[in-house]
């Protein structure tokens, strides 16, 4: 059963939080309402994960709106799979999930983000991250002399 994870339910609520501010402090958009009574659930069930199926429709495209604001593939065109690689070194993703990717849904997709940000060993989550980090504090070094 395909479920999204209560990060995403998080970030959905952040995201409706920059579109629509609350103008008093207190009152929320609808789209905003909807993710917050999903989440309230999930905290107060102490749920990491809520399934799609019987999900609230309104809260289902709020969190639909957000996904389209997200990067849709993880891919940084350095495909180690076409290699003979279980795991791509560039983008983290399975072979399977490299070649099936159009046709995974959007939270098959999301899903599949989570694990590989999580796992972090991906070339897109550290030797660039690396490398930016090494520009940054050149740049920041330069300053100061």
């Amino acid at each position: 059963m395909a479920s999204i994870h209560i990060t995403d339910i998080e970030s959905a609520i952040n995201y409706w939080r920059n579109q629509s501010p609350s103008l008093d402090g207190v009152s929320l958009c609808a789209e905003l309402r909807e993710l917050a009574s999903v989440y309230a659930l999930m905290v107060f069930h102490r749920k990491t994960e809520v399934a799609t199926q019987g999900m609230p429709a309104k809260a289902y495209g709020a969190w639909l709106v957000w996904y389209e604001s997200t990067p849709d593939t993880p891919c940084i065109a350095i495909c180690s799979t076409s290699q003979g690689d279980a795991h791509c070194k560039g983008c983290g993703r399975t072979f399977d999930e490299v070649q099936h990717w159009p046709e995974f849904d959007p939270v098959q997709k999301r899903q599949t983000w989570r694990r590989i940000t999580t796992e972090g060993l991906a070339w897109r989550f550290n030797r660039y991250a690396e490398r930016a980090m090494e520009n940054a504090d050149e740049r920041m070094a330069s300053r100061l002399i």
